[in-house]
């Protein structure tokens, strides 16, 4: 049997807020597409939507509208760049901060119809440690926790990787240290955090790298275009550029592990 085509799926999460992972999410994903990668970025914080406004998009239907049958995955998906599309989530609303497992499963089964069209999915997930963060976490095949120079990063990405590896049995997570003023920095958080992993839990953490403070990124948020696009030559942007070639030398997760999980069927499918 033919071996169906592959794709990398990436939650990009981190614990608490103010970490910076949105905007890592959306430049990655942009780099990846750069590099001709198709890559579909999902906002995977159902409440509090901000990868659109990040964009400077207004999207007519979002994530809600699949959910209640009004329409597919493929009618809200929005073209940021060339290869870059993003699912966009909705805003104020409620109920979908609190989605039921079956509809949690909905919207992951939603993905299969544009497997064959997209080589990485992004999954900018909501912060905090929620059901729906960790269901969407659970979903993805590699698992990208970003912390910054604050005790409560730290600490907030630590209980995350906690409750995953407790209740979950993950054991495998990958670290990026954002708004660092030097890589040494960025190691030092590294260290301190798989200080801690290393004593009590049974896991195994990755350093990925940094992404430097600049100011560049606070000013293309502030414009809503993506720093890569705004100031593509400053140094968060080469940063970035660093990331999406080390994230695109990460094997493609080609076994299911037993769980709900973004292109499941493909994956059993194509063993």
């Amino acid at each position: 049997m033919k071996k169906q085509h592959s794709v990398k799926v990436i939650a990009v999460t981190g614990g608490k807020g103010g970490v910076g992972k949105t905007n890592v999410s959306v430049n990655l994903s942009i780099a990846l597409g750069e590099m001709g990668r198709r890559t579909v970025l999902m906002d995977a914080d159902l409440g509090l939507a901000n990868v659109d406004v990040m964009l400077g998009l207004r999207p007519k239907k979002n994530i809600s509208d699949v959910l209640s049958g009004e329409c597919r995955l493929t009618d809200v998906m929005l073209d940021v760049t060339d290869n870059v599309k993003i699912v966009p989530a909705c805003s104020g609303t409620q109920e979908m901060t609190s989605l039921s497992a079956h509809e949690h499963a909905e919207l992951v089964y939603a993905f299969n119809e544009v497997a064959e069209e997209i080589d990485v999915l992004v999954i900018d997930t909501a912060a905090g440690i929620s059901e729906s963060v960790v269901s969407f976490v659970r979903a993805a095949q590699e698992v990208l926790v970003v912390v910054c120079d604050e005790p409560t990063s730290i600490t907030d990405a630590y209980a995350l990787i906690k409750l995953l590896n407790r209740d979950y049995r993950m054991t495998r997570f990958r670290v990026l240290a954002n708004m660092v003023e030097t890589d040494v920095e960025g190691r030092n958080m590294f260290s301190k955090l798989s200080t801690v992993t290393d004593r009590f839990l049974d896991v195994t953490l990755q350093y990925v790298g940094s992404i430097p403070y600049d100011e560049h990124v606070r000013k293309s948020v502030r414009r809503q275009i993506p720093v890569l696009k705004a100031f593509s030559k400053c140094k968060a942007a080469i940063a970035y550029r660093q990331l999406a070639k080390k994230v695109d030398d990460w094997p493609v997760q080609d076994a299911p592990r037993g769980h709900l999980e973004f292109f499941v069927e493909r994956l059993v499918q194509g063993v």
